[in-house]
């Protein structure tokens, strides 16, 4: 039964391999000017929706970034920080409940708290084409509305797409 299973696991692998080989290539062998373009399409619909947008171009590799405004709010601790033990727990099940929504509803793409004990407590990155759109969302999470977070925001730019490495 283990040898099956191995067996299984080891085609599973080499499937995955050949698959992502593919899709490499076939990315690798679009003509540029249709990457081009769709970066062309994605800039003219996020400047439709309200988006902040420019291009930037690497001195050295001449390559060119989509860069879009996304609004960073820092959570830091509020005045209110007196609930309850189980009253602290309800609002913080709220408080992850409305992060999941942001995220799901594309509001917000990285969400998540500071490994220390310090004075801020945590980030949201929002995507959204303004700061006002920004505040509200963030100034509606159950964690603000009791006081036990307050919201600093600001503009903050990045690559459109660019992973996190």
């Amino acid at each position: 039964m283990k040898k099956v299973i191995f067996s299984l696991a080891i085609l599973l692998a080499i499937i995955a391999c050949k698959t992502e080989t593919k899709d490499t290539v076939e990315v690798a062998e679009q003509p540029l000017e249709t990457i081009e373009k769709s970066n062309k399409a994605l800039k003219e619909e996020l400047i439709a929706k309200g988006f902040q947008v420019f291009d930037y171009v690497d001195e050295k590799t001449k390559d060119t970034t989509l860069m879009q405004q996304y609004f960073i709010a820092f959570l830091k601790s509020g005045p209110n920080r007196s609930q309850s033990e189980e009253e602290a727990s309800k609002l913080q099940s709220a408080h992850l409940a409305h992060l999941g929504k942001m995220y799901e509803l594309g509001y917000a793409d990285i969400s998540g708290p500071f490994g220390d004990d310090g004075e801020i407590r945590g980030i949201t990155i929002y995507n959204v084409p303004t700061l006002e759109m920004a505040d509200s969302l963030a100034n509606a999470d159950p964690m603000v509305k009791a006081g036990r977070l307050v919201i600093e925001l600001h503009p903050w730019w990045a690559g459109k797409g660019l992973p996190l490495r």
